[in-house]
């Protein structure tokens, strides 16, 4: 059973969602602001985070700073904000999906699934080298000579199907169906995040990587 955090602070939205994940099998903690939701995470750790934006004590991407600290666990915004520059705040602070108000429960249901199987553990695999960091696909890992670099679950998803198919060309549109799902296809500025952040804990010089290399306008490449 999946123990999904819920923060919100709209009271009757908090119980909606409460009922719906519980009806589905989910172990639901709920928090309606954001200290409280980083305590209840600290007690229980999830494994998935829902999170509205809009909270009264601190900005959810505060709280989304404040779990990325220790906790990997996939996190979906809430927001009745819709504007690119919300979404990228959101997404380059840590988060893994955003979601718009108002919107379907069976949506959101389908998010939720998807985030948890890219959380899930992968099958056996080999494991990639290159001059700069090690990734072991089977324990969904990644070192450097630093040590282990931590990843959230969508960075280490957009890094996993670019290292399966080394040297190939992988297309802005095939990356985002598989890793955000269908209806993603013109959602460009989720990867130009991610990229992002992948180079800034992998490359040794982000602004001119070596393995992780952007065909503009078509889509991106690992090299080793």
């Amino acid at each position: 059973m999946s123990r999904v955090l819920i923060v919100e602070d709209d009271r009757q939205l908090l119980r909606a969602l409460s009922i719906n994940l519980r009806a589905r099998q989910y172990d639901v903690d709920a928090a309606p602001d954001g200290t409280s939701a980083l305590a209840v995470a600290g007690r229980r750790p999830p494994d998935l985070v829902i999170l509205d934006l809009g909270l009264p004590d601190m900005t959810g991407v505060d709280v989304v700073h404040g779990l990325r600290g220790w906790c990997t666990a996939p996190i979906i915004v809430l927001s009745a904000r819709d504007t690119q520059g919300d979404k990228v705040a959101a997404l380059d602070a840590g988060a893994d999906d955003y979601v718009t108000k108002p919107f379907g429960m069976d949506e959101l249901l389908a998010r939720i699934r998807a985030a948890l199987r890219r959380a899930s553990p992968g099958d056996s695999a080999p494991v990639i080298r290159t001059d700069a960091f090690t990734i072991d696909l089977a324990t969904k890992r990644v070192t450097n000579p630093d040590g282990d670099v931590r990843l959230t679950p969508t960075e280490w998803h957009v890094l996993e199907i670019l290292v399966r198919h080394p040297g190939k060309l992988i297309p802005q549109k095939q990356l985002l169906q598989e890793v955000w799902g269908p209806g993603y296809e013109s959602e460009t500025n989720y990867l130009r995040v991610y990229m992002a952040q992948l180079r800034r804990k992998l490359e040794p010089d982000p602004s001119r990587p070596r393995h992780l290399l952007t065909e503009p306008g078509m889509g991106y490449r690992f090299t080793t």
